[in-house]
């Protein structure tokens, strides 16, 4: 319903506003040529064909300029949050974000302009001309548009436009979360959505105002409202006890060809998204509380297995020269091996440089009372079963090299959730097992904050599931970038 609608409308302005940059760019060519006397402002047909105009090459350097500008004004104006809603906004909004457009594609085109040493062919006149026609052509298609809107949406019955496709809705409700749908829409003018009202299934809230909106009837007054009103879309809102109850009338609906929407969100869950599917047929509605961008996970994919298959080529002589100290200043193996847990608790054998003596393990139940980090993991500052060069490989995270081979397997990922052990896991309060549904990682916000600085177990948990709600290609990096200064001057190490 509306998201839809608000993307066609979005499109259309997005068109109109780069045709009104395209006339601006005709508007500072002509100015620029009628100011320096090159034609006289009579005789529009030299505006095409001018013996001083030098040659066809001098038009091909500004047709070449065209392409610039659009792709300039285009991206500032989505950028600075044109397009956000509908593009019908508050005029001071309007006028401020082309104006900022406006300044900064000023620049822009002039530093383009300027480093490809075009300034002797483009003047600044036409330069200026260009974008200040352009900011006022916008401008006032903006609030010719918002006027419009504005008119439109006072009238009731005639709640339709060839241009912006108004729709009448009847919502099936009235509890708190028909509340919270009234208030999204009425926050949002530019939508172009009237409630024509409400319905209840108790017959004695006929008549009552709920945010603003009347209870015009109940379930069974529904194909007399449909009937004598003009509804676009019924949405319902409805409790889980009332959804035996309005089959019926979801079928009248269907049969009378209305658009109809259920809303989703009937448990209360507190992060995961919504979204329907369908299986051959066979609909489902999706509860997801991981990130669902499947590109952009394929992308990171596709990064960690490029990136670590170089590092383990590059390193191979540091990890040559870190595996002679090992064996030559500890008795026991180069790499430490361990059953750690992965994605949605997969198990896979984990590979770090053993920096601890070999009897370690069995050593850890005398020095449990010493645990800095609350919860089932154990932190301890000069762990004594940590060897010299165990201590040194710790401190600069150079024992996490062989992970590298996580990473390239698909065990793991270059940013994640730390890979916790078995047991652990085993030890988990159930909001804590969420940190379980990212890949695990070499680093994570944790190690990129101070690593062992944080020794509140709940703390390390919450910051794991703050990177999974927020998680993006451009989080990871920002990681990376972070831990670098972390390795480097060893902040945190234990």
């Amino acid at each position: 319903m509306i998201k839809e609608q608000r993307k066609v409308f979005i499109r259309v302005q997005r068109v109109a506003d780069l045709c009104l940059v395209a006339v601006s760019f005709l508007v500072g060519y002509f100015l620029r040529n009628k100011i320096q006397g090159i034609y006289p402002i009579s005789y529009l047909g030299t505006f095409l064909w001018d013996e001083n105009l030098r040659s066809i090459s001098y038009y091909a350097i500004y047709i070449g300029l065209l392409p610039v500008l659009l792709l300039i004004w285009g991206s500032l104006l989505s950028y600075f949050g044109m397009y956000k809603s509908s593009g019908v906004n508050r005029i001071p909004d309007v006028l401020l974000v082309i104006f900022k457009a406006a300044i900064v594609g000023f620049i822009l085109f002039g530093s383009y302009v300027f480093i490809l040493r075009m300034q002797e062919d483009i003047s600044r006149l036409f330069i200026g001309f260009t974008f200040f026609s352009a900011a006022l052509l916008i401008s006032l298609e903006k609030i010719v548009l918002l006027y419009a809107v504005k008119e439109l949406a006072k009238r009731d019955k005639s709640f339709k436009s060839a241009l912006i496709a108004f729709r009448r809705i009847l919502i099936v409700g009235t509890g708190r979360r028909t509340k919270t749908f009234i208030k999204l829409i009425e926050s949002n003018p530019g939508w172009g959505i009237k409630i024509i009202g409400l319905v209840d299934m108790d017959p004695a809230r006929k008549g009552e105002t709920i945010s603003g909106h009347e209870v015009i009837g109940t379930l069974d007054d529904m194909p007399d409202i449909i009937h004598t009103d003009i509804v676009d879309e019924v949405v319902f809102i409805v409790p889980r006890s009332w959804l035996n109850k309005i089959e019926d009338i979801l079928l009248y609906c269907e049969n009378a060809g209305l658009k109809v929407h259920v809303a989703v969100n009937l448990f209360d869950l507190k992060f995961s998204r919504a979204k329907q599917t369908d299986l051959q047929g066979f609909p489902l509605l999706v509860f997801e509380s991981t990130p669902e961008k499947l590109g952009h996970l394929f992308i990171k994919r596709l990064f960690d297995f490029a990136a670590s298959g170089v590092a383990l080529v590059l390193l191979a002589p540091a990890f040559a020269v870190i595996a002679i100290l090992i064996k030559t200043t500890s008795e026991g193996p180069v790499f430490f091996k361990q059953l750690r847990c992965g994605l949605y608790g997969r198990k896979f054998m984990f590979y770090k440089f053993r920096t601890m003596v070999i009897d370690a393990e069995s050593r850890l139940k005398d020095l449990i009372k010493y645990n800095e980090m609350g919860g089932p993991v154990f932190k301890m500052a000069n762990d004594p079963r940590i060897t010299k060069t165990g201590k040194w490989l710790r401190k600069f995270s150079l024992d996490e090299l062989p992970q590298l081979w996580n990473v390239f397997k698909g065990d793991m990922s270059l940013v994640g959730p730390r890979p916790p052990l078995t047991s652990e896991v085993e030890n988990y309060d159930n909001w804590q097992r969420r940190r379980l549904s990212m890949r695990p990682g070499i680093t994570c916000l944790w190690q990129a904050s101070g690593r062992n600085k944080i020794t509140d177990f709940k703390e390390w948990m919450r910051l794991d599931l703050e990177y999974i709600d927020n998680w993006s290609l451009w989080l990871d990096f920002k990681i990376l970038f972070k831990t670098i200064p972390v390795v480097l001057f060893g902040v945190g190490a234990k």
